[in-house]
């Protein structure tokens, strides 16, 4: 098979270039830069005849013209086309280079720091003179309301996994601001694909507490019918990527996605979410490459929270954080606050509009901290200081924080959070009794959903399991349907 597609594929070359020779072959074939219309176009000439016949698609189509310049790629020629008018200046792909006769190595860092955007301060009160964008009151409001939502879900769910009713969980503690402002200023055509911490962007579009109930209980009402791990969730009505464990493979898959979405000319951008150990990574690296040269509209969210796991960010980079990064691959970056919910929201909803009207790719980086443990097989008192993470909790308390302003705004009292929180509570523990009462996923979904037809050996395996279970019944839960 390998031989016939390389014969396959010099055969194609050999006859574009033929083509690419005849003029009437092809100029009226590329006149439109869409690539839809380019796969229904005759193509008129003899010598391409032979062309029909061959498995055309946008892929192909794409390798043989690119899309026209957007508004980044012409900021970018600009740049550099003023550099120098010098004879002796090279010209090399990309643009001219300027020559020195002085040896210079670029310095491994700068003398500062990128600084950190914020709007609020510790106290939640407003900083003279900030740049951000304008919250109505309905807005504000519901951001807290759904950051008080995710805090008191993790603290449920968590002690529901202590008790042994669910088997795994992760909470967002200290980074509900990230969470919940970064999905308030997205539409809700943009496309998440997250990576397992960000369950308050799929609780501000509107998935029920019942919803995540079911998930992380796996029962019958679950979307994953039982087979991903507790909070892997997951929503095609939502435009959620469901989760995968496995860590920043969705960065190059958000490159790609965001190019569908410019080739489709949807008013729409990905955002792709990442923690701060992702970016070590090698695919990292790759998404954030592939989407600057397809000049994709993706918006790369970093939770930089120093920590991945136990390893502190001392110990895996040398760069002054993640926002630097993005330079690097010619992406526009910014770095801010990610306690701060009005800043998060301000600095993703200036990106949003950028990613989408200039067609480009956008790196964030948020400075947050994970006051949790990484998850319930952690405990992170082991590796960092107690007092550590209590600073955290207390003095950089995005929840608190974010409450003081809209307080202060006259848009909250303590009666509405009293309420709140009781409401939040109730239909929590029903939720959790709900997911517990409902059946599990047959045993059938085990090897379903894989193959239209169950191969053999899929087969064997699905009757090597039910002849154990007939054998050994009491080591298999009885409320499953086999």
């Amino acid at each position: 098979m390998a031989i016939l597609w390389r014969r396959s594929s010099r055969t194609i070359a050999n006859h574009i270039r033929k083509c690419m020779v005849s003029q009437s072959c092809w100029s009226s074939t590329f006149q439109s830069s869409s690539l839809s219309s380019l796969s229904r176009r005759p193509v008129p000439d003899q010598n391409c005849r032979y062309l029909h016949s061959l498995p055309w698609n946008s892929a192909t189509l794409f390798s043989v013209q690119r899309f026209k310049s957007t508004v980044a790629e012409k900021q970018l020629d600009s740049f550099f086309s003023g550099d120098s008018d010098d004879d002796q200046s090279l010209a090399f792909p990309g643009g001219k280079v300027t020559n020195t006769s002085k040896m210079n190595f670029i310095s491994e860092s700068s003398q500062m720091r990128v600084p950190c955007y914020r709007v609020l301060d510790n106290d939640g009160e407003l900083i003279m003179d900030s740049d951000f964008q304008q919250v109505s009151k309905e807005v504000a409001v519901k951001m807290y309301s759904n950051m008080v939502t995710l805090q008191m879900m993790d603290n449920i769910f968590y002690e529901a996994q202590r008790q042994g009713r669910i088997s795994f969980y992760l909470t967002s503690a200290g980074e509900e601001a990230i969470n919940i402002a970064s999905a308030a200023a997205l539409s809700e055509q943009d496309i998440i694909l997250p990576q397992y911490r960000e369950p308050g962007v799929l609780l501000w579009r509107g998935f029920t507490l019942q919803e995540f109930a079911d998930q992380c209980f796996g029962n019958k009402a679950d979307y994953g019918k039982g087979r991903q791990m507790p909070i892997h969730y997951g929503s095609k009505k939502h435009n959620f990527i469901t989760i995968s464990s496995p860590i920043a493979t969705q960065l190059p898959q958000a490159a790609g996605i965001a190019y569908s979405l410019k080739m489709d000319n949807k008013k729409a951008c990905v955002v792709s979410y990442i923690g701060d150990g992702g970016t070590s990574e090698g695919d990292f690296h790759a998404g954030l490459n592939f989407a600057a040269v397809t000049e994709a509209p993706v918006i790369f969210f970093c939770r930089n929270n120093g920590w991945a796991i136990s390893t502190n960010v001392s110990e895996q980079f040398r760069s002054d954080g993640i926002v630097v990064k993005g330079r690097a691959y010619g992406i526009r970056s910014i770095r801010v606050d990610g306690n701060d919910a009005l800043a998060v929201y301000s600095a993703v909803a200036a990106a949003h509009e950028m990613a989408i009207n200039e067609q480009r790719p956008i790196l964030v980086e948020a400075l947050t901290y994970r006051v949790g443990h990484h998850s319930t097989s952690d405990d992170s008192t082991k590796y960092r200081e107690l007092e550590e993470i209590d600073h955290w909790k207390m003095a950089r308390n995005p929840v608190n924080r974010f409450r003081n302003w809209v307080q202060n705004n006259g848009w909250w009292s303590e009666q509405q959070e009293t309420e709140l929180r009781n409401s939040i509570r109730k239909q929590l523990l029903q939720a959790i009794q709900v997911a517990e009462k409902t059946q599990k996923p047959p045993l059938t979904e085990l090897f379903s959903d894989v193959y239209h037809h169950p191969p053999s050996n899929l087969l064997e395996q699905e009757k090597h399991l039910r002849e154990t279970i007939s054998r050994h019944p009491k080591d298999y839960p009885s409320d499953i349907s086999v």
